[in-house]
């Protein structure tokens, strides 16, 4: 048995719930390896997990967490009946990046060899935390639903985010040309030292947010968008999918607008928003010939077999390492979660052990 330590939620339902614990670990199971964490990607999902607003929560107890990176320290025996195909081939010593459903948040777990993959030998432990579920998010969003081709252009919301700028990153390598839209405009800079000039970011504005995606599409030529890649779903998701040419796509993977602010969701304001959410009618979606498309990273977690391609894809189209827009210890991830939920981060937030 190894003894680790980890951030438990006894149910969900409030951050203050968050409690950090010391437990013992058992040996690796088949097919399974024993990491050593090194360090830890946050993301919105463990934050809406935590408040009981995310629907692949577990229920009762459990450790959020979807990523982290860190050492190989043991492997268990094979799966039974496992001919090694789709199988990470890892050895204790080897720096992996870990894609785990809940259990991140711990400095040692047990996790299914099949969702390692091999650390990049130049990037920093902290660099492939940050990096794994951001890029198969965006690879997936843009490349497998979206199709983004080269000469085509893309709306990407929270574009300096994680997912943001790893998405303005893919679609400048295939050719695509990205607006990008961000909720602060001290995050403009940092867009700009992306290579999206200030005329084609905008600072989002619940009202007159139409006006000023008709801006920014003149200011490139252009007249609707081929793809949205969108990850806040409330006021700004109909003036996007307006805005898409025929056979244009909206991909749809998260609704940061009804983030709550507090450490408790707000169950009114929740209510009220969810009321006002925006409607679609699928009848126009045929009349104008455009398509909305919605998914969830963490449902493909069941799809082992397809994570090697995958993540071998993403890296071969993005393969620099992860912008880190903000640290803290392992003792600090409450309020490493509170800095994420602010919507005032840039890149990603990342929890060094």
């Amino acid at each position: 048995m190894t003894t680790r330590r980890a951030w438990r939620m006894p149910s969900a339902g409030s951050l203050d719930r968050l409690t950090r614990v010391t437990e013992e670990l058992p040996p690796p199971g088949p097919g399974e390896a024993r990491v050593r964490v090194e360090a830890i990607g946050l993301n919105f999902a463990d934050v809406f997990a935590c408040l009981g607003l995310y629907s692949a929560t577990p229920r009762g107890a459990f450790i959020p967490g979807l990523e982290c990176a860190g050492v190989v320290e043991a492997l268990g025996p094979p799966r039974a009946g496992d001919d090694s195909a789709g199988t990470a081939i890892v050895a204790p010593g080897d720096r992996v990046m870990v894609l785990t459903r809940f259990g991140g948040y711990a400095t040692a777990l047990n996790v299914d060899r099949r969702y390692l993959v091999l650390l990049p030998a130049a990037w920093t432990l902290a660099e492939g935390a940050a990096y794994l579920v951001q890029a198969l998010t965006a690879w997936y969003g843009l490349v497998h639903l979206g199709t983004l081709a080269r000469g085509q252009v893309a709306l990407v919301h929270s574009a300096a985010g994680g997912v943001g700028l790893r998405a303005v990153a893919m679609a400048r390598a295939i050719g695509a040309t990205v607006i990008g839209t961000v909720g602060h405009a001290d995050k403009i800079a940092l867009l700009e030292t992306q290579g999206l000039p200030r005329a084609q970011v905008i600072v989002r504005g619940a009202s007159g947010f139409g006006v000023q995606l008709d801006a920014a599409l003149a200011a490139i030529g252009a007249s609707h968008f081929d793809v949205v890649l969108d990850a806040l779903a409330g006021p700004f998701f109909l003036p996007g999918l307006v805005r898409l040419a025929p056979e244009g796509r909206h991909v749809l993977y998260g609704a940061a607008d009804f983030m709550p602010s507090g450490a408790r969701p707000s169950w009114v304001r929740l209510a009220w928003q969810y009321l006002r959410r925006p409607r679609l009618d699928p009848m126009k979606l045929i009349d104008k010939n455009r398509s909305f498309m919605g998914f969830n990273l963490i449902w493909l977690f069941e799809r082992a077999d397809r994570l090697p391609v995958s993540a071998s894809a993403a890296l071969a189209l993005s393969p620099e390492p992860a912008h880190i827009g903000a640290r803290f210890g392992f003792d600090e991830v409450p309020r490493a979660l509170r800095t994420l939920q602010s919507g005032r981060t840039t890149g990603k937030v990342i929890v060094e052990v």
